[in-house]
């Protein structure tokens, strides 16, 4: 296993750093490719390498792809911001890393795009995935598509979001707090990607991956108040209020919340149909209530 590469783009982000432990733990050889590896700490590991990467430099992907058997393309941008747009990360840059890795010689690519990918969407950030899926598959057809819900650990992602929510004195909620959500566990993730490298019949497909339990906003912060040993009144606030709160944060440097998470949070975010899940891939995923049932040990 161990003479296998795999070229992880995005690999010191919170999803990429999950997979990279996966793979090394499987005894593979990673690649670590981001824009900064200074600014990180390399795994402790002698099958791991870290290099400089660009979504938007061909050459350096070019050098990152160099003798690798499988690509994951676990990049992402959520708020546009230093110069960087959606469409240059998850369209054109998501499309020369597959062009690049064709050219290279790589067998399996992997893409994470997310629930609901659709160039209908009224979301930007929506439309690229889906954009950015057409794209790639454009130049490599066999890609394999992964698209997550909402990404958590016992102490990070969404889980770490709704932690800090439980010390507001009041905790707002978009709308009603209705919207249906399929918290997934991290771990899980980086398990479907070892799988879908090692699977020959993934190829070409897409996967949707939520996590083991369905729950709507609200039922997703009871749960954290509760294993916060913590009650809290909470306000429901029209969409028109958090749309109006987007725009006027939307001006700063990195904004907390942006117009595309709000117009996420108007539709429910779990697994469609006629897709791929983790029970194609043989595996059971983590509820939320068991992710935060892990904080407890």
């Amino acid at each position: 296993m161990a003479e296998q590469i795999v070229t992880v783009l995005g690999g010191t982000g919170f999803l990429g750093s999950s997979i990279v432990s996966d793979l090394l733990e499987a005894g593979y050889r990673v690649r670590i490719a981001c824009r900064h590896p200074e600014r990180t700490t390399q795994p402790q590991s002698e099958y791991a390498e870290m290099v400089t990467c660009d979504l938007l430099d061909e050459h350096s992907l070019r050098q990152a792809l160099e003798g690798a058997t499988a690509m994951v393309n676990a990049v992402a941008l959520y708020n546009e911001r230093h110069g960087l747009t959606f469409d240059q990360i998850h369209v054109q840059g998501a499309g020369r890393a597959a062009r690049c890795a064709l050219d290279m010689g790589v067998e399996r690519q992997i893409l994470f795009s997310g629930i609901g990918a659709s160039t209908a969407s009224a979301s930007k950030y929506v439309r690229a995935r889906a954009q950015g899926e057409a794209a790639v598959r454009e130049s490599f057809p066999n890609t394999i598509v992964l698209r997550p819900s909402t990404l958590c650990d016992q102490h990070a992602g969404f889980v770490s979001a709704l932690k800090m929510l439980t010390t507001f004195p009041v905790i707002p909620l978009f709308s009603q707090g209705k919207t249906r959500l399929q918290p997934v566990y991290v771990g899980d993730i980086a398990k479907a990607v070892r799988w879908c490298i090692e699977m020959p019949e993934t190829a070409g497909k897409t996967f949707e991956l939520g996590g083991g339990g369905t729950y709507t906003y609200r039922e997703c912060i009871d749960l954290v108040l509760e294993h916060q040993g913590r009650k809290r009144p909470k306000i429901p606030l029209p969409f028109t209020f958090w749309r109006l709160l987007a725009a006027i944060l939307g001006r700063l440097p990195n904004p907390p919340l942006n117009r595309d998470q709000v117009i996420l949070m108007e539709n429910d975010n779990v697994v469609g149909r006629n897709v791929g899940t983790f029970s194609d891939l043989g595996i059971q995923p983590t509820s939320l209530q068991a992710v935060l049932d892990q904080t407890d040990h």
